[in-house]
């Protein structure tokens, strides 16, 4: 009877373990799907007012949640703002890594033109992104994202020029991402109708750059 017994506190103790954590997977599913509203409004505000005009109380607005609701996720516009970026960072990320299957088969001035479309059409697709540029406020991605997309590159480097080191690849991939990416401010502060003028040329920086080191090997630049 005594061990009966003891199985009997036993599965109802698992029972009421199990009935917690049922009620705790939908409550995060809907804390996710709650901070994903709440981000999709505040880019939508961003879009539309700008990072310094936007308040919080329009965030709530349009996520149609109480202010408080928005602070329980994010203390300040400032942590918006940061998950964004994260976000958009891994967003743009993928959209690269998605290239390269293509590139393989691309001149290097095709390459080079995919290679800074991909970014224009993703500004296009995310209006937020050009005004949280101008952000005030400090961010890194993670190191370890940041190096993985540029490992990709260099490894698409090799292939396009097999006499290339792994180290200089590297470096190559990271002096022409850092140049891709220093075109945001340029083409964020710039009118509407001379953006495309400095989109082409960045392609030309890019492509001189790329025609220039993945036709030289290593041992002609020491």
């Amino acid at each position: 009877m005594r061990g009966t017994s003891c199985l009997c506190v036993y599965n109802m103790s698992m029972s009421s373990d199990l009935s917690k954590l049922k009620r705790r997977v939908p409550q995060q599913q809907r804390g996710e799907r709650r901070v994903a509203e709440v981000l999709e409004a505040a880019a939508a505000v961003f879009a539309e007012a700008g990072y310094e005009s936007a308040t919080m109380t329009q965030i709530a607005e349009r996520a149609h949640a109480s202010i408080g609701a928005v602070y329980q996720y994010f203390p300040n516009k400032e942590a918006i703002v940061r998950a964004l970026r994260s976000q958009y960072g891994e967003e743009m990320e993928a959209r690269w890594t998605l290239l390269d299957p293509e590139f393989s088969g691309l001149t290097v001035k095709q390459m080079s033109d995919r290679l800074i479309d991909v970014l224009v059409e993703f500004m296009a697709d995310r209006p937020a992104y050009v005004p949280l540029l101008s952000a005030p406020l400090s961010f890194k991605r993670d190191e370890a994202a940041r190096n993985r997309l540029r490992e990709r590159f260099a490894d698409l480097f090799c292939r396009k020029s097999p006499s290339l080191s792994k180290d200089t690849a590297l470096r190559m991939a990271n002096v022409t991402l850092e140049v891709v990416k220093s075109m945001n401010p340029l083409y964020a502060d710039a009118k509407v109708k001379d953006r495309l003028e400095i989109v082409q040329e960045y392609k030309l920086v890019v492509i001189a750059y790329l025609e220039s080191r993945l036709r030289t090997p290593d041992h002609e630049l020491k």
